[in-house]
């Protein structure tokens, strides 16, 4: 059975969880998987029974060849008993439930800047969750020992929607974070956490892949201030292959998103062999720039051989140079690169006096010279929510 978690945990926890970003991966996998504390020793035990993580959804439809889940693209239609191809949801007794509620396997406090989000709320903390589970299967996936997996597998925290709310506040958060492994997989505990969390005057904060249906989307943005969508190539044949998914209903929710008032950021993880290639960056940033994402700042992130595609190297850093200079000539006005500590393309520049006004040094702002979201030195307004 899960284990509640108490204060003492919780305060171990935060602590652990801002340690595992600089520690290295080994650290931050073994946390996410909700397997050691501070002296080393399990924190939960093993989710043996579901029923109390179990909440019927509301976006199911009756087919003949069974019940169909209206969640994400997938669209599965499922027999009784049968598990959906992100491995949260299940049909019982002739309808579709989830059984990612309430129980996270990695709950941590990070840097608002680890998720990344480089213009929202600056130098704050973010109280972040995930459950087992991903709509998609990506081959470079570096969350797999939770996303490739079911609750059932996992070790994980009983952390009800309105328990993390309570914890985001005595942890001194500005906002929850629904990240790590996909919180579209998760979607009833993330709407309804996030419910509360609107009303105790906290942020929320979605991290994804964008794959998601329109309306449950939309539901969602009425509680959503913030998000960060993987845009993992401009190919759908890729996406099929890289990732199990494909392009454009992830084009639909950055749209989506834009419409509907939420801050967003978007990612791009270079992979070598795969997404590198200058043509399809190419497309891709143009793409962005006529569609009205210019303002909107883009990640280009630094691919590490993990998982499916450990044979494969690093991103060279020159193909990130290259990818950023595709991206600012396309007319995307704030570009940067990540996975590369120390690199120059951390920082924000103003578009207007090519200044540096937002300085950082991994996840931490050294200098910040932006007031009324604008910039110090020629006063051009600098996109973001600031304050």
């Amino acid at each position: 059975m899960a284990r509640k978690i108490s204060k003492r945990d919780f305060l171990r926890l935060s602590v652990l969880g801002l340690g595992a970003a600089a520690a290295g991966t080994g650290t931050a996998r073994a946390l996410a998987k909700g397997m050691i504390n501070k002296g080393g020793n399990a924190l939960t035990g093993s989710p043996d029974d579901l029923s109390k993580y179990t909440r019927e959804t509301p976006y199911s439809i009756q087919m003949a060849r069974g019940v169909k889940c209206q969640i994400c693209p997938n669209n599965c239609i499922l027999k009784e008993g049968q598990d959906s191809l992100c491995r949260t949801h299940v049909v019982r007794d002739g309808k579709l439930y989830t059984i990612a509620y309430g129980n996270p396997c990695s709950v941590h406090v990070d840097p608002i800047e680890k998720k990344p989000l480089f213009h929202f709320l600056p130098s704050t903390r973010s109280f972040s969750i995930a459950t087992a589970g991903c709509t998609i299967a990506c081959l470079n996936c570096q969350n797999w020992e939770i996303s490739q997996e079911s609750p059932r597998n996992t070790s994980n925290f009983d952390l009800m929607p309105v328990k993390v709310m309570e914890q985001a506040v005595q942890s001194g958060c500005r906002s929850v974070a629904y990240t790590y492994s996909e919180p579209v997989a998760f979607y009833e505990y993330t709407f309804d956490t996030a419910r509360f969390v609107r009303a105790r005057g906290l942020k929320n904060v979605l991290i994804s892949n964008g794959f998601i249906n329109e309306k449950p989307l939309r539901d969602l943005c009425k509680y959503i201030d913030a998000a960060n969508i993987n845009l993992k190539s401009f190919s759908e044949e890729i996406y099929a292959k890289l990732n199990g998914g494909s392009l454009q209903p992830v084009l639909n929710t950055l749209k989506i998103l834009r419409e509907e008032g939420v801050w967003l950021e978007i990612t791009n993880l270079v992979v070598p062999g795969w997404t590198d290639k200058p043509d399809m960056i190419t497309q891709m940033c143009e793409w962005l720039a006529k569609s009205g994402f210019g303002d909107t700042p883009l990640h280009f992130s630094r691919f590490f051989p993990l998982y499916k595609l450990k044979d494969l190297p690093y991103t060279p850093l020159d193909i990130l140079e290259r990818a950023r200079e595709i991206a600012i000539k396309a007319g995307i006005r704030y570009v940067y690169i990540g996975n590369v500590p120390g690199s120059p393309a951390e920082n924000t520049y103003c578009p207007e006096c090519k200044k540096v006004i937002v300085e950082r040094k991994g996840f931490s702002i050294l200098n910040n010279n932006i007031s009324n979201s604008a910039c110090k030195f020629c006063s051009a307004k600098i996109a973001g929510v600031w304050s």
